[in-house]
């Protein structure tokens, strides 16, 4: 960007390193910096503490590190209109869904670059691992470098408005390299452990979490042969081949390995488990994806050979996209896949490209 014209970068700050470090080099690079703390949800601990106030601290004392302004904007309304409550719907019918990519759709890119645009920025930073690189007239998202922290799978509902509007100084280093310059600089967060968890609400019991907004519902656990051999209580607090926290004890006939979930019948509210981990029902070639963005703004010409990930921290699938409507497609993959999960996003890449994602609908 041209530095002569408006050279005010407003970084969203978190208390923790990557975006401390965001803010760092964005100063040091030369631009006028202000930072920005977003309070989106609104809890407290079982001791009555609220669970952001360690993080906002934290924020102050990196900003009157590096002597920048520090914002504060509360969110929590939008955050619960456009991320939670869908969240708990996708937890009703039965399905897992990733509030961490609708938040950066709704939220980070969207409801907090509307209000740096407000205060006077010209564009807005992060501390995600991925990168921006603009090729003629499209802003394309790539991998960050450090793969093992690569974020894009958590960003593929960005458009071109978006990308262009943002910036991600830390996704051309590696993990270890941002905490070396965090504690050179002597920034507090250097060595403050990675958060966790679903995203603004942080770690907290799952099951116990959740059931504060919908209420246990037991059923039976039944075997793929309709053995009933437990309880659940709840075909939501469980996904697609889960291990732990099953209950299940010694089955009479039955051996002592694992029991895995392989599939959850919603309208009986049964879950189906078995003791082989990939049993059949637990593997697919294909699945059917919708509400897909398409990051060039563009859906490709089908059928459109790619690379998939339909989890993160996943290796990337070689796979066939096909249209079925311009934000509707099967995806047909090379090798069988494991515990496909409906609500979950499949992201699509080109290499290090990331070229957009969707939302899993169903499992052939």
């Amino acid at each position: 960007m041209n530095k002569k014209t408006n050279n005010k970068i407003i970084v969203g700050i978190s208390g923790g390193v990557d975006s401390s470090v965001t803010a760092m080099l964005l100063k040091e690079q030369g631009y006028e910096v202000e930072a920005l703390f977003m309070k989106n949800w609104n809890d407290q601990s079982e001791d009555g503490a609220c669970l952001w106030e360690t993080d906002v601290e934290d924020a102050m004392m990196v900003c009157d590190k590096l002597d920048i302004p520090l914002n504060t904007v509360d969110l929590s309304a939008d955050y619960w209109e456009k991320v939670f409550k869908n969240f708990l719907s996708e937890y009703k019918n039965g399905r897992t869904p990733n509030p961490d990519v609708l938040c950066n759709q709704e939220i980070k890119f969207k409801a907090f670059l509307e209000h740096a645009t407000n205060l006077g920025a010209a564009k807005i930073a992060t501390g995600h691992y991925a990168r921006i690189h603009q090729q003629e007239n499209t802003f394309q998202l790539l991998k960050g470098l450090d793969q093992n922290k690569d974020q894009s799978y958590f960003l593929c509902r960005l458009n071109q408005t978006q990308l262009e509007k943002s910036l991600f100084p830390i996704g051309e280093l590696d993990k270890a390299e941002v905490r070396q310059r965090a504690e050179q600089a002597g920034l507090i967060t250097h060595d403050k452990k990675d958060s966790t968890g679903i995203c603004f609400i942080g770690e907290q019991p799952f099951r116990q979490f959740l059931s504060r907004y919908i209420p246990p519902d037991p059923g039976k656990i039944k075997t793929t042969e309709g053995t009933t051999i437990g309880e659940h209580e709840g075909v939501f607090y469980y996904t697609l081949g889960q291990r732990q926290g099953l209950g299940i004890g010694g089955v009479r006939g039955a051996s002592d390995a694992p029991w895995y979930v392989v599939q959850k019948n919603i309208g009986e509210n049964e879950l189906i488990v078995a003791q082989d981990h990939d049993h059949p029902l637990l593997h697919s070639h294909g699945l059917t994806a919708s509400s897909i963005n398409w990051i060039s703004g563009e859906m490709p010409d089908t059928p459109y050979k790619c690379q998939a990930k339909n989890r993160y921290r996943q290796a990337d699938q070689s796979c066939t996209i096909k249209k079925i409507e311009n934000d509707k497609c099967s995806v047909s993959f090379d090798a069988s896949q494991r515990a496909i999960t409906p609500g979950q996003f499949i992201v699509f890449y080109k290499e290090s490209v990331c070229v957009g994602g969707g939302i899993i609908d169903s499992v052939d």
